[in-house]
């Protein structure tokens, strides 16, 4: 008995609730007119035949007739009253069987429905809730950020504009809360004044929206914010944004890495310190079909090979596993080390093999991100030609821009597929990325193809369409703020692998990285050992006893990285994030540089 007065109520709160009843209410009171008029017309002309019926036999005609039941027991017998039988029938079709249900629909069901869902979703947070992250906007990114950070233990909110983006986001198992972004009630019913950190990944124009609102309600609050334009940095730190950053020239920047020349290219990819992860693809050195043991890499280097990529897939080598041309070793050393990797294994190449001139390097789309990997290659002194379907030279003075569609043979052909050492793909279209590389991969077997994604659900698909390494902006965005959060507690490598900072604790204190099971069990490599003295090992012996202060640098994916924390590190959300020992030392340098 409590439930229809409650959805009664919830039904006629708001304006629009009362404006929708009284719609209602009016196709109602027109039906109710048409049934009256029509039981007093019945009288009339059954009169007119020589019979006569009660008032409520009328009603129960005009209502048999009307609603088409016709159950036939009355009936008019003058052309007359046939006549009125049709309007009364026609009438009810309308009124009864179109209208009607039509209007129950619209100004009943439908706002019903959607206060049902209005009661599912939040519009604000409870007042203890401290230290969490507020991500603003809806996208595919922002989604991955949200699921990242409840990987590392923090605790963020989707803000969004309308309760099916909440219901959609609520279903895939975050947290969402409903509100405009341009209201200041709503990030005070967001408590973002205690919040961590506040992330706007929307358009630039509303990003700026969002710091004016924020910073009125609080002027301390750190504030992330993404820009797409140039012209937007500015505006969005006078705004209020604490940081900007534009994660689309970051990722162009990113593929140009491992971009391979007719050099040894030993490419740094972080460096912690005195610690440097790096990798150096197998075909321009000397070890091409050998085995890790018969290199003897780490008693000539010092180096410690912790991994290989073939064909874009992970691999954790072994004593015997053998190093193939197309395979690419990521190692982990010092500098110095490095140095001397690239000093004594570089392969030379026989003079017939050289070519005549240099080959240029062919970025597919003229956008952000492939403006930014055109500009970071030719700062490495690399030729580069960018193919467009529109004339893009202007943004890139000093780079040979090819015009046409990239589907068309004689277009790459133009632009130099047949000598190009390495290809990258940056169009903001998944599919037609994956496109292009599987026709890339056709017309050139043998060339590097570096692609770019913008889900990470794409990132095998497109391995699969013959990519050699590919990169999303979601993993991008992702790391960045991580980073941020902690900094350099996390460093993306790759889709799926990342070079990660955790304490020994108690469950490592006394053990042996020998007979730890971290390798073996966990499929993690340490690279390097910074002791509680401040002191940092790389590539620790494997004998020395860790001690329970000891920060570890471990290679590894997101189940590795989550292995390791349960296994040995099960309390790290009580651990004071802000501390970060690492901050000054950590940074990423080019793909090329001191020792290429």
């Amino acid at each position: 008995m409590k439930f229809f007065p409650s959805q009664f109520s919830l039904l006629s709160q708001g304006k629009g609730a009362r404006r929708n009843f009284g719609y209602f209410f009016r196709v109602i009171f027109i039906l109710a007119v048409c049934v009256a008029v029509f039981s007093v017309m019945f009288h009339y002309i059954m009169e007119y035949e020589g019979r006569d019926y009660s008032w409520i036999t009328g009603l129960y005609w005009t209502l048999t007739v009307m609603s088409t039941l016709g159950f036939g027991d009355i009936t008019f017998h003058s052309d007359l009253g046939m006549v009125f039988s049709i309007v009364v029938l026609l009438t009810g079709i309308v009124g009864l069987l179109i209208v009607l249900p039509s209007s129950f629909i619209q100004f009943v069901y439908t706002p019903w429905l959607e206060a049902q869902k209005k009661k599912e979703v939040q519009h604000s947070l409870p007042a203890s809730v401290r230290n969490h992250i507020i991500i603003v906007g809806v996208s595919p990114v922002a989604r991955n950020l949200a699921q990242v950070l409840a990987r590392y233990g923090f605790h963020s909110v989707l803000l969004c504009a309308n309760t099916q983006q909440a219901l959609d986001l609520m279903d895939l198992g975050l947290h969402a809360v409903v509100g405009d972004y341009d209201d200041v009630e709503v990030y005070r019913g967001l408590h973002a004044q205690n919040a961590r950190l506040v992330v706007a990944l929307d358009a630039d124009v509303r990003n700026i929206n969002v710091a004016f609102t924020l910073r009125e309600l609080d002027k301390k609050v750190p504030m992330v914010s993404r820009a797409e334009k140039d012209e937007s940095i500015e505006i969005l730190k006078l705004a209020g944004c604490s940081s900007v950053f534009q994660f689309r020239k970051t990722l162009g920047r990113s593929l140009t890495r491992r971009v391979i020349t007719d050099k040894l290219s030993v490419s740094p990819l972080v460096t912690f310190g005195p610690l440097v992860i790096a990798e150096a693809p197998v075909k321009q050195t000397s070890l091409g079909g050998m085995t890790l043991r018969e290199s003897d890499l780490r008693g000539r280097t010092g180096i410690n090979v912790v991994g290989l990529w073939n064909h874009g897939v992970f691999e954790h080598p072994g004593p015997d596993t053998v190093l193939e041309d197309h395979k690419v070793l990521v190692m982990a050393g010092s500098r110095e080390q490095m140095r001397t990797f690239s000093r004594e294994l570089a392969r030379e190449k026989p003079e017939e093999q050289k070519p005549a001139g240099r080959s240029a390097v062919l970025v597919i789309g003229g956008g952000r991100v492939g403006t930014a990997a055109a500009m970071a290659l030719k700062e490495r002194g690399l030729d580069v030609v960018v193919v467009d379907r529109t004339n893009i030279a202007s943004r890139i003075p000093g780079i040979r821009v090819q015009i046409g569609d990239a589907s068309d043979p004689f277009t790459l052909e133009q632009a130099g597929i047949k000598t190009s050492p390495s290809i990258l793909i940056t169009t903001h279209d998944d599919d037609t990325n994956i496109y292009l590389t599987i026709y890339c991969r056709r017309l050139r077997p043998d060339v590097q193809i570096i692609t770019r994604t913008n889900l990470d659900r794409n990132v095998h698909v497109l391995h699969m369409a013959g990519a050699d390494l590919v990169l999303s902006l979601a993993s991008m965005v992702s790391s960045q703020i991580i980073n941020l959060l902690e900094p350099g507690r996390v460093f993306m490598l790759n889709e799926g692998l990342n070079i990660f900072r955790a304490v020994a604790g108690e469950g490592l204190a006394g053990k042996t990285l020998v007979n730890s099971g971290i390798r073996k069990n966990l499929r993690c490599n340490v690279v390097a050992v910074k002791t509680a003295r401040g002191e940092m090992l790389v590539n620790p012996d494997p004998l020395r006893e860790f001690q329970a202060a000891d920060e570890l640098f471990l290679i590894g994916d997101a189940a590795s990285e989550t292995a390791y924390y349960e296994a040995y590190w099960p309390d790290r959300g009580q651990r004071n994030r802000n501390e970060s020992s690492f901050s000054e030392d950590h940074r990423h340098e080019p793909g090329h540089g001191w020792f290429a």
